[in-house]
């Protein structure tokens, strides 16, 4: 008995929630946080680490690492990228519908915007590359048409969703959200089509001798500015995803 109180008196306090809402939210965002620091930290190893090694190895050597490091390096690349995105949607989501049930609003208005908008920017910001050629290969000049481009997304989102019912964590999570959907799209639709095939060509360079494509240099270019560009974007990403819950900004 003696034993029994003391512990209730000086023991830890611990109340696990019972109730499935709490518990699928926290299991959604600790799926995201660590699917996003696998991602994440594979970007910045690419960027910073991997990008300045492969330019001082020679040619053999680089034939040698480039497929086996790239093939398992990509693979954990894009499934994180697609579980984090996954994870962070469905908790968005919840967000969303709890606003808008309480606001009387439309979870399609908002989800609709989101992709619609987010979806035009990739596209519009996929064409900036596409020349690889000229301006459109000058690092700094593409990334001042991503940062106007993103700019001006974020801010005709707020405006779409802008009825006074919508939380600043929704609007800043939907900015933040929007620019990793932006990320996710480079890493499927442009790093990951480009760099299998480059793979696939190294590949065959070292084994047959088969030489590579002239536009393979073009592509690895292509491929480069797109991680460049997503590593930058990170850093705008990760700071709204942080003021969703600890620097209100937007809405009420």
């Amino acid at each position: 008995m003696a034993i029994s109180a003391l512990a209730s008196l000086f023991g830890p306090q611990i109340n696990v929630p019972s109730d499935v809402k709490t518990n699928v939210e926290m299991l959604l965002r600790w799926v995201h946080f660590l699917a996003g620091i696998t991602w994440i930290g594979l970007l910045y190893f690419f960027n910073l680490v991997n990008v300045p090694l492969m330019k001082e190895l020679d040619a053999s050597t680089k034939v040698k690492v480039m497929p086996a490091l790239m093939t398992r390096a990509l693979w954990w690349f894009r499934m994180s990228a697609a579980l984090t995105v996954l994870a962070g949607l469905a908790y968005w989501g919840n967000i969303v519908g709890a606003d808008a049930h309480n606001g009387g609003g439309s979870v399609g208005a908002v989800m609709g915007s989101f992709f619609l908008i987010w979806t035009i920017v990739w596209g519009v910001l996929y064409a900036c590359l596409i020349p690889g050629k000229g301006i459109f290969d000058n690092g700094a000049f593409v990334g001042v048409v991503y940062a106007v481009v993103v700019v001006v997304a974020g801010w005709c989102f707020l405006s779409w969703n802008n009825h006074g019912w919508e939380s600043s964590r929704l609007l800043s999570i939907g900015i933040g959200g929007g620019i990793g959907w932006v990320m996710l799209l480079n890493v499927w639709g442009v790093i990951w089509r480009i760099q299998k095939r480059l793979i696939q060509w190294t590949r065959d360079n070292a084994t047959n001798g088969t030489p590579m494509p002239d536009k393979a240099k073009a592509m690895a270019r292509q491929a480069f500015l797109a991680s460049r560009a997503n590593a930058f974007l990170s850093v705008i990403m990760l700071f709204f995803m942080g003021t969703a819950s600890h620097y209100p900004l937007f809405g009420r």
